[in-house]
């Protein structure tokens, strides 16, 4: 199941520092793609991946999942190529920013982290049906976070008006993360789609995300961050392992740590509070 390691190993521990990523014909190791909202990241990233292995083709897209315009943009760009898409990995991120919202209006850490995800997926899930067969399932990895388990989601203030806090938006965002991939997985068991979905959490991963902290958080993270914290490369071998472990042919609605299923927490098993958000979810990014 290794095999392709080398190939993306580059580019892994580029996605992990920031650069957005779509992997798609990964099994069969002919095209990935990086889409990222930094467009001079993006093209380093994939002059890196071509001076490092010198086959295959790689090719950058622009996506910016804090727009929703920008995501609807990039899937129409996408299709447009018609290609197979065998792999989706979710992993664009903010943490601890201070109060901010996208341009569609949405607090930061729940737009970005969630919503720009939700849509992308959903806006993609015919080409990932179409790209699978039985015994070679189109696969989905949502990255989530252990901060998950302290988080609540207020469905009548999803958007943290009436009390804002960084971590309590950065960790309802990964809560909301892990209801839409087990409601999404469900959906797609009842209809017999060979598309898998499933949840990893990286663990602390010493990458920019920590950037927000403040100052003296920051001083104390530096001498324990070899030590506690994993390097990006590290971190992305969750997905790696969830992206393609043939012994998870098949095999959905998980929730990964150091590639063991773990059992996240009870609110995120809420089958009620699943359906709830996917509506509101639909209704916010507008898809019937």
């Amino acid at each position: 199941m290794w095999w392709f390691l080398p190939c993306i190993l580059g580019f892994i521990r580029l996605y992990l520092d920031g650069v957005k990523v779509l992997l798609y014909q990964l099994f069969n190791r002919s095209f990935t793609l990086p889409a990222g909202n930094e467009e001079q990241e993006g093209l380093a990233a994939v002059k890196k991946i071509r001076d490092e292995l010198n086959q295959g083709k790689v090719e950058f897209m622009y996506l910016d999942l804090a727009s929703l315009t920008s995501v609807r943009q990039f899937v129409q760009r996408y299709k447009a190529k018609g290609l197979p898409l065998h792999v989706l990995v979710n992993n664009a991120g903010v943490m601890l920013v201070p109060e901010r919202r996208t341009e569609d209006g949405f607090e930061l850490h729940f737009g970005l982290n969630y919503l720009g995800h939700f849509l992308l997926t959903n806006l993609l899930l015919d080409v990932l049906k179409k790209s699978g067969k039985p015994g070679k399932c189109s696969r989905i990895v949502i990255m989530s976070s252990a901060t998950h388990y302290g988080g609540r989601l207020t469905l009548d203030d999803l958007q943290g008006r009436m009390c804002y806090s960084a971590h309590g938006a950065y960790a309802q965002s990964k809560l909301a993360l892990l209801l839409f991939s087990y409601h999404l997985q469900d959906q797609l068991w009842v209809r017999g789609d060979p598309v898998t979905v499933n949840a990893v959490d990286p663990g602390m991963v010493d990458t920019a995300l920590y950037d927000n902290l403040s100052s003296p958080a920051q001083l104390a993270k530096k001498p324990f961050a070899k030590l506690l914290f994993r390097t990006p490369a590290e971190g992305a071998s969750t997905a790696i392992y969830a992206a393609a472990a043939s012994e998870l042919e098949g095999i959905g609605g998980l929730y990964l740590y150091n590639g063991r299923k773990t059992e996240s927490s009870a609110l995120s098993y809420n089958e009620r509070l699943q359906s709830k958000l996917w509506k509101e979810s639909c209704a916010l990014v507008g898809l019937q």
